[in-house]
């Protein structure tokens, strides 16, 4: 973000009184152009579109369950309905602000961004993608939920690679079950595959969707063409997500029906306290319980 605002001065950044320890930086390069607005959500959209309106590129930042459900109304009246220039940077999605409680889960927020008009919604699953969709995000002048999480160790990158919003990747090949992952939850997604192979000798392609609006669905289906069963993992409700996406679109496509089977966080409060592990095994989202789930869908 250093670079971007330093290579256009249009840009503002507002935070809603958090990032310390993280957003100095920034607040000490472009003081005219860092606004910490306070606990204030919703004045914070307020002042972001009105930014906008004057020609301004406005990134606002918090934590994903505060910046995506407490100024609702001011994201779809304010930002979308006007379809303004502006990028709403939400961290911790899904989990990952496990020891804090289901204030701080952020588990519906893929489902509400995903219905407002004009809003494009980029969940990358580690560090190249936020990277690259950082830069894509800030090239488009349409309104951006960007979802962040805590980056998985391994670097999945290959050299073919090349960002654009819209675009999905193939992270492993596979020619008998399809797995779409988004958000931070890749490394998981490639342990199932590794679980299936040796179990049953089955190979799993994998594939990153870092966009969920617009979605790939061009390498969606020209995939799932060759496969016995499509799968989706999500650190997201099960309503509204990624697996709601692929199974409308499944179910309009030309292709034969196929088995599907959606991993997702189950339709309830998960109110335990513990590491984002532990409330993912919680939630029946560890890489045993998806691998035997899809290993039963296939009568294996």
């Amino acid at each position: 973000m250093q670079i971007e605002m330093e290579n256009n001065k249009d840009i503002v950044f507002l935070t809603g009184d958090l990032g310390f320890n993280a957003l100095e930086p920034l607040h000490q390069s472009f003081p005219d152009r860092f606004i910490n607005v306070g606990i204030a959500e919703a004045n914070m959209i307020g002042i972001a579109a009105g930014l906008a309106l004057t020609g301004k590129k406005v990134i606002v930042y918090s934590i994903a369950s505060f910046l995506t459900m407490r100024p609702y109304e001011q994201i779809r009246n304010d930002i979308c309905y006007h379809n303004l220039d502006v990028k709403i940077v939400g961290t911790g999605g899904g989990f990952n602000y496990s020891t804090h409680g289901i204030t701080h889960h952020t588990i519906e927020d893929v489902a509400i961004m995903n219905v407002l008009p004009n809003m494009q919604v980029l969940c990358p699953t580690y560090s190249w993608e936020a990277r690259e969709a950082t830069k894509s995000m800030m090239k488009s002048k349409k309104p951006t939920y960007l979802r962040l999480g805590k980056s998985p160790k391994t670097n999945f990158f290959k050299p073919d690679f090349k960002f654009k919003i819209g675009r999905g990747f193939v992270i492993r090949e596979g020619k008998d079950i399809l797995l779409l992952v988004t958000g931070n939850i890749l490394d998981c997604g490639m342990e199932i595959a590794e679980i299936i192979k040796n179990k049953t000798g089955l190979e799993m392609s994998v594939i990153s969707m870092p966009s969920v609006k617009p979605l790939d669905k061009k390498l969606i289906l020209e995939t799932s063409k060759k496969v016995k069963l499509v799968a989706t993992l999500e650190e997201h409700s099960l309503h509204g997500g990624l697996g709601s996406e692929v199974a409308m679109l499944l179910s309009q496509s030309h292709l034969p029906k196929l088995p599907f089977i959606p991993s997702a966080l189950p339709d309830v409060f998960i109110k335990d306290v513990g590491s984002r592990d532990f409330l993912l095994n919680k939630a029946g989202l560890s890489p045993k319980k998806v691998a035997k789930n899809i290993i039963k869908k296939l009568g294996r």
